[in-house]
């Protein structure tokens, strides 16, 4: 089972860098499973590390887990550098998101290897801000992950935006290179008597299914669905409303019971891939009502299994969903606006059929995994013939220290106060379910952890 739009991104474009002909090697945390060393496909490799120290600090087990993943890249690199002529092999080094930036920055300072990085989100934006200190050391990692790489991945226009502004990274250094989707993991056998028995679990014969499958946190707008959902029923009474997704959701049981929605809003939990992707097939409609959201590969998958989508106009998916051609879009953060997308899908099949159709077109010539591996790879070969021309290739440049990160917040009890007096702020341990959110975004489930970073490396010499 993969969280979070980072491990989709990877899942995805790993494979398909693979196939340009890029030897691929992925260092990333083994909490999930599998073999230490495996190759999965042709030119693609992946090496798992475990991190064993038994913490509740957050920060200190990112530190652990960059310093296995720098030890194994290590001995990875040492091995590519001692091959007959090593020089006309270019080795690439890839970070995703500040969680790489220690392995990535240790590795580029030992060997004078360019690193390149995706952003896939920044801490500013999540959260509206940075408000804390457990923010602003993140907000700094990712400040300085961009400042040590060579160029800049981002997901979307929108990102590159929130970029420049939360990172001051200048306008260009960034590429765009948009997420994708395969739309082969749609194409299963499903017939339509076993479609029927599928949605009878989630919803009575004759009514219209409504799917939402994302994390139950507030930047991706489980909440402004289910304050929806009267005026839906209102529109629509044959309604029903399915919300996937691992995260707390009490709050949001307890405010649909308030609008007497509990027999018309099913809230599942986290759910299997393979369930993800049946409810997909029987779904009316799709909805990401996200009120922060870099890209959204949610809304990308139930295009690509030919549903119609209702997505809020927030960041990325006004670029990932065209108003009135591929689905939807809505207002940020506001029921009355999003339940009338629903209902205009749901009242006009027609009409929803023919933008699924524009969707799904619109993901085989645009959300390509080749498509964008062919362009993460010409990148991979921008930096490359820099790097090569530099004085940071053979050496010789004269280069300040690297900026040292900050001390990482302590956590510290919070002190006593009389009750005539108002409270302290909250202490950092606060900050936590928000770094379960960034752990969750790196595809990492909080209780275990795992986190992606890349390696690449391409085979002979160009």
């Amino acid at each position: 089972m993969r969280v979070g739009g980072i491990a989709a991104a990877l899942e995805g474009l790993a494979p398909a860098l693979a196939r340009t002909g890029l030897e691929v090697h992925v260092v990333t945390c083994g909490a999930s499973g599998g073999e230490a060393d495996e190759q999965e496909a042709e030119n693609l490799f992946v090496h798992r590390v475990n991190v064993d120290t038994q913490t509740n600090d957050f920060l200190h087990w990112v530190h652990e887990l960059n310093a296995r993943m720098d030890a194994r890249a290590d001995a990875l690199v040492q091995g590519w550098l001692a091959e007959p002529n090593a020089k006309d092999n270019p080795i690439v080094l890839h970070a995703h998101d500040w969680l790489g930036l220690f392995a990535g920055k240790e590795l580029k300072y030992r060997y004078h290897l360019p690193l390149l990085s995706t952003i896939h989100a920044t801490e500013f934006g999540r959260n509206n801000g940075i408000h804390t200190d457990m923010q602003r050391y993140i907000n700094h990692c990712e400040w300085e992950l961009q400042w040590e790489s060579w160029r800049v991945i981002v997901c979307s226009g929108f990102m590159r935006g929130e970029v420049m502004h939360a990172l001051h990274t200048p306008y260009d250094k960034i590429d765009i290179i948009y997420n994708g989707v395969s739309p082969a993991n749609f194409e299963f056998p499903f017939s339509t008597e076993e479609q029927a028995e599928f949605k009878a679990k989630y919803a009575a014969p004759g009514e219209k299914l409504i799917y939402f499958i994302g994390r139950m946190v507030r930047e991706k707008g489980a909440q402004v669905l289910v304050e929806s959902m009267p005026k839906v029923r209102a529109q629509v009474p044959n309604a029903k409303l399915v919300i996937a997704g691992g995260g707390y959701r009490s709050h949001l049981e307890a405010r649909a019971r308030e609008l007497g929605m509990t027999e018309q809003i099913l809230f599942t939990g986290r759910v299997s891939d393979e369930v993800r992707d049946r409810l997909y097939r029987v779904a009316d409609v799709a909805v990401y009502p996200s009120i922060y959201e870099p890209f959204g590969i949610v809304a990308l998958e139930a295009m690509a299994a030919y549903v119609p989508v209702v997505v809020s106009e927030a960041g990325g998916l006004a670029e990932v969903v065209k108003h009135d051609v591929t689905g939807t879009t809505t207002l940020v953060d506001n029921p009355d606006s999003l339940a009338w997308g629903i209902t205009r899908v749901l009242q006009n099949p027609a009409q929803a059929r023919a933008m699924a159709a524009n969707a799904f077109e619109r993901v085989e010539t645009v959300f390509n995994w080749d498509i964008i591996a062919t362009q993460t790879a010409d990148t991979y070969n921008r930096v490359w013939s820099e790097y090569t021309k530099s004085e940071w290739a053979n050496g010789s440049a004269v280069y300040a220290a690297p900026v040292p990160a900050l001390e990482a917040p302590a956590i510290k009890e919070p002190r006593r106060v009389s009750a005539k007096k108002p409270a302290p702020p909250l202490p950092p341990e606060d900050d936590l379910p928000l770094i379960a959110e960034a752990l969750a975004d790196a595809g990492i489930v909080p209780e275990t952890a795992q986190k992606p970073k890349r390696a690449g490396r391409k085979k002979g010499g160009d």
